[in-house]
Order: structure tokens, then C-alpha cells, then sequence
């Protein structure tokens, strides 16, 4: 459980960062890119390793729309940045969400049953939370580009529902004794 804390607090740590960038500033387009990138990434590697390991099916339905849905999401940032001509720049905020992707597969790898379920969908619930924070504060008012702003505007629904989706999901569980 303690790691489980600690990976989410680095996440949150990460996407936080996002509000403070350099000297005040938020980040650039490329930089936008890469961290939308990055974070769809470890939902996708999170959401691969769930559906292997989960016996619910209400974790695995929500595992399996999270890869669908997160690898949509980085098909149209791809699709996008390659007619914008932009090349994502990966930066610390993108290399943090990466170390925290990371260290909650390395967790969850050691747990099975109802303790990978909860585990799983707790730290769904906060990494979802805190990406539409990122999206509301730092990266929807920080990019220059309007097709790029466009696309956060219009992928922001989702985050919203995944994170109702979760937050049902993990009341279920809690039902459940999970």
C-alpha cells in the first residue's frame, strides 16, 4: 500500500508540475504533446496488465476501455502532430508521468485478487482526478496551437467519464469487500 501512495503522489507530483512550469510558464506545444502522450501511455500499459490479471468483470470491462479509449487519444495527438509538423519534446513533467506509470505496474505486479482490483482502480481514481486538474489548469490554457487546444477540449469528456467510471467501479468493489 505505501508504494501504491508513493507512486500516486509522484504522478500527482508530476502532473502538478505541469501548473508551474519553467519561470512561471506553462509548457510548450511539443512539451504538451509529449506529457499527453506519456500519460495516455501509462493508462494503456496499466489497463494491458488489469485485464491479464483482474477475475471482475467490472474492472476488466474498465480496463478494457482504457486502452481503447487512451489508445484512440494518442492515435489522434500522433495524427496531430504529425500535420501540425510538431515533434513531442519530452521534458520532466512526461519523464515523471513515465517513473510513476512505471513504479505502479512494478506494484501492481506483485499483488493478485481482490488487492490488485483495489489497488488498480484507487490509483484510476486519482491518476484520473489529477489529469483533468492538469488539463483544466495547465494544459488546455497552456497551448498556443487551436487545433492542439481543440483536441484537449474535446478528449477532457472522456477523462471526466473514466473517472465516474472508476469512482462506480471502486464503490462496487468497496461493496464487495474488496
Amino acid at each position: 500500500m505505501k508504494l501504491i501512495i508513493h507512486t500516486v503522489l509522484a504522478t500527482t507530483l508530476a502532473l502538478a508540475s505541469i501548473a508551474s512550469g519553467a519561470q512561471g510558464t506553462g509548457p510548450s506545444d511539443p512539451q504538451i504533446a509529449a506529457i499527453v502522450v506519456t500519460a495516455n501511455q501509462v493508462d494503456i500499459d496499466a489497463g494491458k496488465l488489469a485485464e491479464t490479471r483482474t477475475k471482475s468483470k467490472d474492472v476488466k470491462a474498465f480496463a478494457q476501455r482504457m486502452v481503447t479509449d487512451h489508445t484512440g487519444v494518442n492515435k489522434a495527438a500522433a495524427n496531430l502532430v504529425k500535420k501540425l509538423n510538431v515533434t513531442p519534446e519530452d521534458n520532466p513533467t512526461s519523464q515523471n508521468i513515465k517513473q510513476g506509470g512505471d513504479q505502479n505496474i512494478a506494484k501492481l505486479k506483485t499483488l493478485s485478487g481482490a488487492s490488485f482490483d483495489k489497488a488498480y482502480i484507487d490509483h484510476e481514481v486519482t491518476y484520473h482526478e489529477n489529469v483533468i486538474d492538469a488539463l483544466d489548469k495547465t494544459l488546455i490554457p497552456s497551448a498556443k496551437n487551436e487545433e492542439l487546444k481543440a483536441l484537449l477540449v474535446k478528449v477532457r469528456p472522456a477523462f471526466v467519464a473514466h473517472l465516474e467510471h472508476a469512482r462506480h467501479v471502486q464503490a462496487e468493489l468497496a461493496k464487495s469487500g474488496a
